[in-house]
């Protein structure tokens, strides 16, 4: 059972309260991420100041409140990108085997082979650096896993005396694939969907880190690539937002773990 698993349990409170001072933060305070509040580099504690000012004079404790929405919103979106495409190639070439699986498999396995961030870093360079140009590149770049498992499942599941019992009936394909066999492949999916929020937040850091990101939102990968000239001098400009995403993606992938225990049943006894 999950409660069992008390990494995930106080994974699964700190998350939320994540979210929640993702999504309440910046209503809650009128402050700009952007504006320049005191002196450049200002210590921690300095000055009013609880985690100090960045090279420019702007305050990083704003930065990383306002940053965690976008970072938080690019990992949602493009796992769910991830998810849709993993499961729509997966579940067809699982079910159908035959030559439409070679084929997508052979898609699955081109874009397998390439290198995820230098190809979503060609995606963000060929359009606009924008949220939603980095979302897709994502997305595009992470559903061969999903795509795989997804495919495995299928076939196993599609042997199954009730996929067969549906199939003597007369139900059509569309209708076994996503009312029949899809419910009961979905225990691993969701975990692996969980996990893939994590890698999109460390995605999009690294994108942003690039200076590959929109420079109209403030994210957690953008504050640190904003100040990486600065480490030596100011290290906690650095620091704080690499520890706002240390501290989200261990989260997530406890909190992975813990719905993979709760899932497995031959887990469920550790």
């Amino acid at each position: 059972m999950y409660v069992k698993n008390i990494a995930a349990v106080l994974a699964f409170i700190c998350f939320t309260a994540i979210v929640l001072v993702a999504v309440l933060g910046p209503v809650l305070t009128d402050l700009d991420p952007f504006r320049i509040v005191w002196m450049p580099i200002t210590p921690p504690g300095q000055d009013g100041f609880l985690l100090g000012t960045d090279s420019l004079g702007r305050s990083i404790a704003v930065q990383i409140l306002y940053g965690a929405r976008a970072s938080l919103a690019v990992g949602a979106a493009a796992a769910a990108i991830t998810l849709v495409i993993g499961l729509l190639v997966g579940s067809l070439a699982g079910y159908y085997r035959g030559w439409i699986d070679e084929v997508l498999m052979r898609v699955t396995e081109f874009f397998q082979v390439l290198p995820p961030l230098l190809l979503s870093m060609v995606l963000v360079g060929l359009f606009s650096p924008t949220l939603q140009t980095v979302v897709f590149a994502i997305g595009v770049v992470s559903w061969t896993g999903v795509a795989r498992l997804a495919r495995a499942e299928f076939m196993k599941i599609r042997e199954l005396e009730y996929v067969k019992a549906a199939r003597s009936i007369g139900s059509k394909d569309a209708r076994i694939i996503w009312l029949v066999i899809l419910p009961n492949a979905l225990p691993p999916l969701i975990v692996t969907a969980a996990l893939t929020v994590g890698a999109a937040i460390l995605f999009e850091a690294a994108l942003s880190f690039l200076g590959l990101s929109d420079p109209n939102i403030v994210s957690w990968g953008k504050i640190i690539g904003d100040n990486r000239d600065y480490f030596l001098e100011a290290p906690w400009t650095v620091i704080f937002p690499g520890l706002a995403i240390f501290v989200t993606v261990l989260c997530i992938n406890l909190i992975g773990d813990g719905l993979n225990d709760a899932f497995n049943p031959k887990l469920r006894e550790r």
